[in-house]
């Protein structure tokens, strides 16, 4: 059986750190990028978008906003993820509330309704090391990231729809 692997390669645009263009196949889509552009040794709270080759290795949907989205996970009020760089669940989900620093997943705004994790910083964990690399929708009068991918929902859906097998975003 041959496994299908999709690469989202994003590219900066030259004057502007936090704009890019996210490319599949012959089509291509803007996108943001974290707010100081792109950077190799990403570091917690740097602002950049680590570069590198990173999977999309889960898939999670806010279900009281989006309907029908395949082989993701419903998100729940509760969900969390872990940002405190010396905390044994660094990088990863946590349930709330949760005593140590942490992102809520379960937004008042829509970034996070569709939201892709990546393995950046997943095997080895490495502290401070950057948490919380996602791939997520691009939040109404957003002009950039905190070092994740963003796109426009209209254009996230068609991307989702076109990934066949593993993904990755290729920064």
């Amino acid at each position: 059986m041959v496994k299908t692997i999709t690469y989202l390669h994003v590219y900066a645009i030259s004057d502007c750190a936090s704009r890019g263009v996210l490319r599949l196949g012959n089509l291509e889509f803007t996108c943001l990028l974290g707010r100081t552009g792109r950077v190799f040794r990403k570091r917690e709270g740097d602002g950049k978008s680590p570069r590198g080759k990173w999977e999309i290795t889960e898939l999670f949907f806010r279900p009281n906003r989006i309907r029908g989205l395949k082989s993701a996970k419903p998100l729940k009020p509760e969900d969390g993820w872990c940002d405190t760089p010396n905390h044994p669940r660094y990088n990863c989900k946590v349930k709330l509330p949760f005593a140590a620093g942490h992102e809520k997943l379960w937004r008042e705004d829509d970034a996070y309704d569709i939201l892709g994790n990546t393995s950046h910083n997943q095997r080895p964990r490495i502290r401070g090391a950057g948490s919380a690399i996602f791939f997520h929708l691009w939040r109404e009068g957003a002009i950039e990231t905190e070092g994740c991918i963003a796109l426009k929902r209209r254009d996230m859906l068609v991307v989702l729809s076109l990934i066949r097998g593993r993904a990755y975003l290729v920064i």
